[in-house]
C-alpha cells in the first residue's frame, strides 16, 4: 500500500542516535553510524522524531510501504518499560490516532499490562514536541494583553513536524528570524492564535526541506492561511520566493499574506499573494 512513512537523509546524519531514542516504536536503529528505518510495519508516519533530530535529517515521504502494525508495534515497546510505553500512548493522542490507540489499549488489556504513566522526556529536550494552545489561552485569560502567545515548540523550521497537532488546520506565521526582535508588539499582534515557524533565508542550509514542509502544511496538516513576515532587507525575500516555490505544486490553496516589517520596528506593507 502507498502511505507516508520516514525518510532519512544520511548524507546529512551524525548517527546521534535522538531519533532512535524518540523513537518509542523502535523503527530507527543507529547502525554504523547512520539512523535506520529497520522496519516499514513500526513506522506510524506522524513523524515524532522529526523534531528530535538537530541535522535535519529526517522528513515525511509518501511511498510503497508495509501497513504499520499497531500491536506488533506494542510488542516491541512492553519489552523497553513503562515510560517508553507511556510515550507511545502519548504520542497516539497528541496526534488524534484513537483506531491505533484502542488496538494499543486493547493489547495491554489482552496481556494484563497495566496502563502506563507518564513518561520522562526522552531524545534532546531542546527539540522535543510540546502542544501550548491550552497554557497561551490560560495565560492570555490572566494577563489580558501581556505575556507570550506562543502556542508551540519547537518553532525553528528543520525542527518542526509540518503534521504535529498544533498545524493542523491552522492560522500559520511563518516568520524570518529577526522580526520578533525588531516589531515591539510581535506576540500581541501578529503571533496570538497562531502555529509558528521561523527560518532565516540568508543563513540557513538545505531550503528545499522548507519547500517540502510548507507542501505537507497545505497537503496534509491542510492549514487555512499562511502569513510571511520578513524584514525589509533584500535577502529576506527569499523566504517569500521559498513559499511561492512550495505553492506552484500543490493543488490545494491557501490564502498566503506577506507582512514586511522595517529595521526600526514598523510595518512598511501588507499584502495577499
Amino acid at each position: 500500500m502507498k502511505r507516508q512513512i520516514i525518510t532519512i537523509d544520511e548524507q546529512r546524519c551524525t548517527g546521534c542516535g535522538l531519533c532512535a531514542n524518540g523513537c518509542p516504536e523502535g523503527a530507527i536503529k543507529i547502525i554504523k553510524g547512520k539512523a535506520k528505518l529497520v522496519g516499514d510495519l513500526l513506522c506510524d508516519g506522524l513523524g515524532a522524531c522529526i523534531g528530535t533530530c538537530p541535522e535535519g535529517a529526517i522528513s515525511i515521504i509518501e511511498r510503497e510501504a508495509e501497513p504499520y502494525a499497531e500491536k506488533k508495534v506494542m510488542a516491541n515497546i512492553v519489552k523497553q518499560g513503562p515510560e517508553v510505553l507511556a510515550a507511545h500512548l502519548e504520542h497516539l493522542k497528541a496526534h488524534n490516532q484513537k483506531e491505533y490507540l484502542n488496538e494499543a489499549l486493547d493489547y495491554m488489556k489482552e496481556k494484563g499490562i497495566k496502563q502506563a504513566s507518564p513518561s520522562a522526556p526522552c531524545g534532546c529536550p531542546g527539540s522535543k514536541m510540546m502542544d501550548m494552545r491550552k497554557k497561551a489561552a490560560a495565560t492570555e485569560s490572566a494577563q489580558g494583553d501581556i505575556g507570550s502567545q506562543l502556542r508551540q515548540w519547537p518553532v525553528q523550521m528543520h525542527l518542526v513536524s509540518p503534521v504535529a497537532p498544533y498545524f493542523q488546520g491552522a492560522d500559520v506565521l511563518l516568520a524570518a528570524d529577526c522580526v520578533a526582535y525588531a516589531l515591539g508588539g510581535f506576540h500581541k499582534d501578529h503571533l496570538k492564535g497562531k502555529a509558528l515557524a521561523v527560518a532565516c533565508p540568508k543563513l540557513d542550509s538545505n531550503q528545499e526541506e522548507y519547500a517540502a514542509k510548507i507542501k505537507s502544511w497545505i497537503e496534509d496538516a491542510k492549514i487555512n492561511t499562511l502569513t510571511v513576515m520578513i524584514m525589509q532587507v533584500p535577502c529576506c525575500n527569499g523566504l517569500v520566493q521559498l513559499v511561492q516555490r512550495a505553492m506552484e505544486g500543490v493543488k490545494r490553496k491557501v490564502p498566503v499574506k506577506k507582512i514586511v516589517v522595517s529595521i526600526e520596528g514598523n510595518i512598511l506593507s501588507e499584502e495577499w499573494l
